[in-house]
C-alpha cells in the first residue's frame, strides 16, 4: 500500500476568497430576516437572479483578504453585478464586482449597537454604499430609534427622513430599492408604492394560497350539489303519455276561421326600453402607510 499526498488542483489566485465567518451568535437575524423570508421575498421581487444579489451575512470589502477591512452586513442588495463572482469569492469583492453594493441593512445587536452608528457607518460610507439602514425590533433599546437610514451624498451619509404615523409604526423610503421600509409593531415590512401593497412573506403567500384553494373546493362542492339536485328533479318528473300528445277534436258548432275574413283586431305592439345601468363598484386600493 502506497501513500499519496493530496494536492490542490487550483492556483493561489483561484483560491483568493473571503474566509468563512461564523453566523451571528444571537437570534436577531433569524427572527427578523430569515424566518419571515425577507431575502428570498426581495430576490423574487427584483428578479434577474444572475445579476441581482440579495443575501444575508455576506462579507464585504475591496477584495478578498483576511484581517481588518471586512464588514458583514445582515442584509445586502446589489444590482447589475455577478452572483457567480459572489459564490466564487465567497463574499462581495467591490473591485471584482466593479461597484459597491447598493443597499445594506443591520439588525440591532444586543451588545454592539454602538458600532452600527460609528465604525460600520464610516466603513460603509468609505466603501461607497449608497444606502445604509438600521432596524431595531425592540423599538429603540439597542439603537436610538426603531428605524434609521442614511443616504450617501458627496461621500458623506445624510439621514433619511423617517416618518412616524403611530405609536407602533415608522417608515422611510429607499431610493435605490424604490420601496418603503416599515417598522410595524417590531416587524420589518416592505411596502411597494407602485403596486400599492406590502411584499408578501412566505407565510402570507401560503395563507393566501390555502384560502384560495378552500374557496375553490367550496365552489366545486356547491356545483356538485346543484348538479345532483338538478338530476334528482329530472328523474322525479313524470314521463309523458301518448294521450297527452293527441290533438283534441274541435267541438261541434264551432266554425273554422275563414281564410278570406279580414282580421278584426291587431296585436298590440310594444317598445323595448333600456334600463339605465348602475355604476360598477370598484375595488378600493390597499392602504398605504401614511
Amino acid at each position: 500500500m502506497t501513500s499519496r499526498i493530496s494536492q490542490t488542483t487550483q492556483t493561489g489566485e483561484a483560491l483568493d476568497m473571503f474566509p468563512d465567518f461564523p453566523p451571528r451568535d444571537d437570534m436577531q437575524n433569524f427572527q427578523c430576516l430569515y424566518r419571515p423570508s425577507h431575502p428570498s421575498m426581495l430576490a423574487r421581487h427584483f428578479g434577474n437572479p444572475d445579476t441581482t444579489i440579495v443575501h444575508g451575512e455576506v462579507p464585504v470589502s475591496w477584495r478578498p483578504r483576511r484581517g481588518n477591512g471586512i464588514r458583514i452586513p445582515d442584509l445586502l442588495i446589489a444590482f447589475n453585478v455577478s452572483f457567480a463572482a459572489l459564490i466564487r469569492e465567497n463574499g462581495y469583492g467591490i473591485i471584482e464586482q466593479g461597484k459597491p453594493p447598493d443597499f445594506v441593512l443591520e439588525v440591532a445587536p444586543k451588545t454592539t449597537g454602538f458600532a452600527d452608528y460609528n465604525e460600520k457607518r464610516e466603513d460603509y460610507a468609505a466603501f461607497g454604499i449608497p444606502e445604509y439602514w438600521r432596524f431595531d425590533p425592540t423599538g429603540g433599546s439597542y439603537h436610538d430609534a426603531p428605524l434609521g437610514g442614511d443616504r450617501l451624498v458627496d461621500e458623506v451619509y445624510q439621514p433619511i427622513e423617517i416618518i412616524q404615523t403611530g405609536e407602533q409604526f415608522y417608515w422611510g423610503h429607499s431610493n435605490v430599492l424604490n420601496l418603503d421600509l416599515c417598522w410595524e409593531d417590531g416587524l420589518l415590512r416592505w411596502w411597494d408604492p407602485v403596486a400599492g401593497r406590502y411584499l408578501e412573506t412566505h407565510d402570507e403567500e401560503a395563507d393566501a394560497r390555502i384560502a384560495a384553494e378552500a374557496r375553490d373546493n367550496e365552489a366545486e362542492a356547491r356545483a356538485r350539489e346543484l348538479e345532483a339536485e338538478l338530476r334528482r328533479l329530472r328523474e322525479s318528473r313524470p314521463a309523458s303519455t301518448d294521450s297527452d300528445s293527441e290533438i283534441s277534436p274541435m267541438p261541434s258548432g264551432r266554425r273554422e276561421p275563414c281564410q278570406d275574413s279580414p282580421s278584426t283586431s291587431t296585436a298590440p305592439t310594444g317598445r323595448l326600453r333600456s334600463m339605465p345601468s348602475g355604476d360598477t363598484p370598484r375595488d378600493m386600493p390597499p392602504a398605504r402607510p401614511t
